[in-house]
């Protein structure tokens, strides 16, 4: 993928895209599987459903799939559609037609967030302190942890997942649900966690306004601090050589190759923009990344080259979901106002 961020035409304009009113908040947004259809998850309980092709026809409003507020979204890895998780305690398989199906009814817990892996089909959620793994129709069970847990992912290969916590992370074994779980303890609740792209690492937002990271392999630890707000997002380069961070007014890297980001500061570039970068979301194959701002201003970076460019300006309601289709073509945006948006980059 090739983008000229030097050409003044990006500058403060939108690339060709479709907007739509979802009149409802935006709690998060995915692609499907094979990049044809953005969903995204909307406050009053409905999963709206956009053509990836911007010029497509428009799909028919949608209706209300859970009891109350959509909570988390991702494309379902082992088909087309997507799975989502309410704070009705259910979590949902959507078809591509908009209709659901109920995989798992947790009543009175919340499914606040949910992880998928592409090669195996697998979807990792949680609800309160347990974490449930399903795959082929078939629902496992993780925990309880010692607090609701507060982010998972799925290790490279699919065999493990991580589930982060009040005190630090567990690591469940999936295969083999006998095999003890393996911790790693830092003090304090996380916020956020992302398994890095190569397996190497853990990484987590914490409360205390900094991250904390591990290296699986030794089970060592490092803790970067000086950011000015609770970093809740968390986006691995494709490659895994860099860990990009919310909560700062530039694109924030930290640098993962050869020995790592001890005793070196990030990589920090871009427009600073009118106000804290809340969501971020690496490319999924090239250098480019993507941040949208709690003022509601969008930027598109390069870390190739340093650069970022203004896509939409701020307009005071923050962004607060990302997602670029498979190909890293397309881009979905939705923010607190309820706008979705599906951008097209190739121009």
């Amino acid at each position: 993928m090739k983008l000229d961020l030097s050409n003044p035409a990006w500058h403060q304009t939108l690339p060709p895209g479709r907007a739509v009113a979802g009149d409802a908040p935006v709690a998060a947004c995915a692609f499907s599987k094979d990049g044809s259809i953005a969903a995204f998850a909307l406050g009053d309980g409905r999963v709206r459903l956009l053509p990836g092709d911007i010029n497509a026809g428009e799909t028919p409003a949608a209706e209300p799939l859970h009891g109350g507020v959509v909570l988390a979204l991702v494309g379902d890895p082992a088909g087309d559609g997507f799975v989502s998780g309410g704070d009705d305690g259910r979590l949902l398989r959507i078809a591509t037609d908009g209709t659901a199906s109920e995989i798992v009814n947790q009543k009175g817990k919340w499914f606040e967030h949910l992880a998928g892996h592409r090669a195996t089909g697998a979807v990792a959620a949680s609800a309160g302190k347990t974490a449930f793994v399903v795959k082929g129709g078939e629902v496992k069970e993780f925990g309880p942890h010692e607090s609701t847990v507060a982010g998972l992912d799925f290790s490279k290969d699919g065999s493990r997942i991580a589930c982060a916590h009040y005190g630090g992370v567990t690591v469940w074994s999936i295969g083999q649900v006998t095999l003890p779980p393996r911790k790693f303890v830092w003090r304090g609740s996380h916020v956020a966690l992302k398994w890095s792209t190569d397996g190497k690492f853990i990484a987590t937002g914490t409360q205390e306004n900094d991250i904390h990271v591990w290296r699986m392999a030794q089970a060592t630890d490092m803790r970067m601090q000086g950011y000015p707000a609770k970093v809740k997002s968390l986006s691995w380069t494709a490659d895994a050589r860099f860990l990009y961070t919310s909560a700062q007014p530039v694109f924030t890297a930290w640098p993962f190759s050869g020995k790592g980001p001890e005793g070196k500061p990030p990589l920090q570039f871009g427009e600073e923009g009118a106000g804290l970068i809340s969501v971020v979301a690496a490319h999924p194959a090239a250098e480019f990344v993507a941040g949208g701002y709690d003022s509601g201003e969008l930027q598109l970076g390069d870390i190739k080259t340093r650069r970022s460019v203004v896509l939409k300006m701020a307009d005071g309601s923050a962004i607060t979901g990302l997602a670029w289709s498979p190909d890293g073509y397309k881009l979905a945006v939705g923010n607190e106002a309820g706008t979705l948006l599906v951008l097209d980059l190739r121009r």
